[in-house]
């Protein structure tokens, strides 16, 4: 039988920069498990970039660990900058020294490169989601992402 991990990730933040959250929800091996966090002095993307990093680091885990065999993972976000970040950009910033097309440093790298180590190892797929339409998982993963916000303010 065919499984597959579901990842839902948000990052939030009041003030850019400022106090931030991030928060994932997966859905796999017929649980739900979630995780949240945040930093007191960040930014929207990077929150955002965090919660798909601890999401798949959570995933990675419990497959290192034998409790997870997925046929598939997939990645759910409501930013645009991680998806496309991870399906389109990567690949040139890497080619161009971590460079953008406008040869401007990469912001965030630190993250894009721990988020491209995991999102290659996974083989994860990702796909976008808007925010605040009601989707149940992306709205739990805003809600856990807030409370990252207000538990560092």
């Amino acid at each position: 039988m065919k499984t597959t991990a579901i990842i839902y990730s948000d990052g939030a933040c009041s003030g850019n920069p400022g106090p931030g959250g991030w928060a994932w929800v997966c859905l796999a091996g017929g649980e739900i498990r979630e995780g949240y966090g945040g930093e007191a002095l960040t930014t929207n993307n990077r929150m955002e970039l965090l919660a798909a990093i601890e999401g798949l680091s959570s995933l990675q885990t419990r497959i290192s660990g034998g409790e997870l065999s997925p046929d598939r993972i997939e990645v759910r976000t409501d930013s645009q900058y991680v998806k496309n970040g991870v399906t389109s950009w990567i690949a040139s910033w890497k080619r161009n020294g971590w460079r953008t097309a406008s040869k401007t440093p990469v912001k965030n790298k630190d993250l894009w490169e721990r988020l491209d180590f995991l999102s290659t190892a996974l083989a994860a797929r990702y796909v976008w989601v808007e925010g605040h339409s009601g989707e149940a998982w992306n709205e739990r993963c805003d809600e856990l992402a807030r409370r990252g916000v207000i538990e560092n303010r």
